[in-house]
C-alpha cells in the first residue's frame, strides 16, 4: 500500500552496503541474502525493470502451491500498478525493493568500483546486481553468476544481464549456498 522505503531510507541502505564491503579484506565478494517474502520484491524489480508480465516473474518462492503462486501473482500485479510512476532503477527499488536488497546493490557498486570479483548467488541476489547493473552497467564486467535458481523469474533475469551461471542445480536456498558451491571453482580455473 506504500512504497517499501522512502528516498533517503533507500539511499541510507545503499550506503550501508558500500560501506560494508570497504571494511571487508581481500578482492572477492560472494553474496547471498536471507528475508521474508523478498522473491516477491525481486519478482517486482524484475518486471518493471524489464518490461516483462508479473506472471512470468513470480515463482513459488520457498514453496507456495499453485493457488497460492495465483494469489501472490495478482496482489504483485496491483502493487505494479499502484506503483506506475515507480520507472527509474533507484525509483523501483525504493518503492518495491527491500532494504536487504538495497543493501546488496549498495555493496555491488562498491565491489565493482574496487575491482572485486563478484560472486552472484540466486535470484534476490540477482535482482540487486540486475539493479546495480541499470545505475551502472560496467558492474557485470565483475560478475561470475554462480547458479541458475529453481526460482520460476531467475533464468529470466540471468537472461536481462546476459549472463551464463556456473551451475544448474535446482536449488531455491539463497543465503549464499549457491555462491559458496560455485566458489571453489574460481581457484580452480586460476590454478
Amino acid at each position: 500500500v506504500a512504497p517499501a522505503m522512502t528516498a533517503a531510507q533507500c539511499a541510507q541502505a545503499l550506503a550501508h552496503g558500500q560501506a560494508v564491503v570497504q571494511g571487508l579484506p581481500g578482492n572477492v565478494l560472494l553474496l547471498g541474502e536471507m528475508g521474508i517474502g523478498n522473491t516477491s520484491a525481486a519478482s517486482l524489480l524484475l518486471a518493471r525493470l524489464a518490461g516483462l508480465p508479473i506472471e512470468d516473474c513470480t515463482g513459488s518462492g520457498t514453496g507456495l502451491d499453485a493457488a497460492a503462486v495465483l494469489r501472490k501473482t495478482a496482489v504483485l500485479r496491483e502493487v505494479l500498478a499502484l506503483h506506475a510512476q515507480a520507472t527509474s532503477p533507484l525509483d523501483a527499488l525504493a518503492t518495491l525493493g527491500g532494504f536487504e536488497i538495497a543493501t546488496l546493490v549498495g555493496a555491488v557498486l562498491q565491489a565493482a568500483q574496487e575491482r572485486r570479483v563478484i560472486l552472484v548467488d540466486g535470484f534476490i541476489t540477482s535482482a540487486a546486481v540486475l539493479v546495480a547493473s541499470r545505475l551502472q552497467p560496467h558492474v557485470l564486467q565483475r560478475c561470475v553468476f554462480a547458479h541458475r535458481s529453481g526460482e520460476r523469474g531467475h533464468q529470466l533475469m540471468l537472461a536481462q544481464m546476459q549472463a551464463e551461471p556456473l551451475l544448474d542445480l535446482g536449488l531455491r536456498l539463497g543465503e549464499g549456498s549457491g555462491a559458496a558451491l560455485a566458489w571453489p571453482l574460481l581457484p580452480s580455473a586460476c590454478a
